[in-house]
């Protein structure tokens, strides 16, 4: 069955389309302010997930101290549209990259982190190129073992190597805890700061980070902000997480039913170049509201296999459902925009202005 909403929106934008709540995104970011707030550490959201400069200035509006960047491109985008505390959590390297930076810090507030010698051995060039100090956290791996030093040992090595370079500021730890994993972050900041301490410097920014850490918020002794990201659109993960709810999820991808050949099974107008094959670890690639029974259970690019036979209602062709995906970070960075609505009414078009900036 087809919503009258849905009917609009297929009419107007065709599918598949990526619809966004915005009374629930604003819901969101009141709600994870007042976490953050209760807890008493600032909010640093991360723009990875709407990849918007709009949306940003709304979460500082509602109180968020800056924002966090993943690459490059992105932080150009927030900067050039005012935003001017900036972290970039990831590693740079190279002559091009250090000359954008530069250019960046000429005209906003930023932070890098850094987990090795040679990224840190390249930003003095930056912070030359912009005339002023650089700020430079170190990324430390709690748990997760994806980037980050290992060993406070190494955080502290690192930390007095940023000191000791010309241009740059240590400015403290940037921490991403497992989330069963936050005494052992503790253990680790502890010996890291105790270290650091030792050697006459400061830790001004202690950043934990990530949406389904929201039950740890403030658990870290000495933490002063947290980069949530994906709880602006919340997805099927976050609600596995425990982290969002399905009236969180602020983000749909409307899709139409355009097959129905067999009496189980189906195909959507949303596959792999709209959905992703990203699954989260989850079963399948998507909730359908409509026929949450239902499964999406395979990908071509442009087709989505719907397996129904779980399912108590089925859909027909011409249906228009909604779809939460699994992963809504990855989803976005498909679509040039974004249809916003609020009740029933469709009220614009926003630009997902990020997306792509991979680099």
């Amino acid at each position: 069955m087809t919503t009258p909403l849905a009917a609009k929106i297929a009419r107007e934008y065709g599918t598949p389309c990526a619809v966004i709540d915005m009374d629930k995104v604003e819901r969101n970011i009141a709600r994870i302010q007042k976490a953050c707030d209760d807890a008493g550490i600032a909010n640093r959201p991360h723009i990875k997930t709407h990849k918007n400069p709009t949306i940003a200035k709304m979460q500082v509006a509602a109180g968020a101290k800056g924002i966090t960047c993943q690459k490059l491109g992105e932080a150009e985008i927030m900067a050039n549209a005012g935003i001017d505390d900036i972290l970039i959590s990831y590693n740079l390297l190279g002559e091009e990259k250090m000359a954008r930076l530069g250019a960046l810090q000429a005209k906003a507030n930023m932070t890098v982190a850094a987990d090795n010698a040679t990224v840190v051995a390249g930003l003095p060039k930056a912070a030359a190129a912009s005339g002023r100090p650089l700020s430079v956290v170190v990324e430390c791996d709690t748990g997760r073992k994806r980037a980050g030093v290992e060993t406070p040992a190494e955080a502290i090595a690192l930390a007095r190597e940023i000191a000791a370079s010309k241009g740059l500021h240590f400015a403290g730890f940037m921490l991403y805890p497992t989330e069963t994993g936050w005494a052992d972050a503790q253990k680790f900041y502890d010996e890291a700061l105790a270290g650091v301490r030792a050697h006459g410097l400061e830790a001004t920014i202690v950043s934990t980070g990530g949406t389904p850490n929201l039950k740890n918020i403030g658990k870290l002794k000495g933490g002063t902000e947290h980069r949530f990201g994906t709880y602006i659109y919340n997805d099927r993960m976050q609600v596995a997480a425990g982290s969002a709810s399905w009236d969180d999820c602020a983000l749909h991808i409307y899709s139409t039913v355009v097959s129905r050949a067999a009496p189980e099974r189906g195909i959507l107008d949303a596959g792999s170049k709209t959905l992703t094959t990203d699954t989260g670890g989850l079963d399948g690639h998507g909730l359908i509201l409509e026929h949450p029974e239902a499964k999406i259970a395979r990908f071509a690019e442009e087709h989505g296999f719907l397996d129904l036979s779980r399912s108590n209602t089925r859909p027909n062709v011409g249906d228009v459902v909604r779809v939460v995906p699994n992963h809504v970070c990855v989803v976005v960075n498909m679509m040039d925009e974004v249809v916003m609505v609020r009740g029933e009414e469709i009220i614009g078009a926003l630009p997902v202005s990020a997306r792509g900036k991979l680099r």
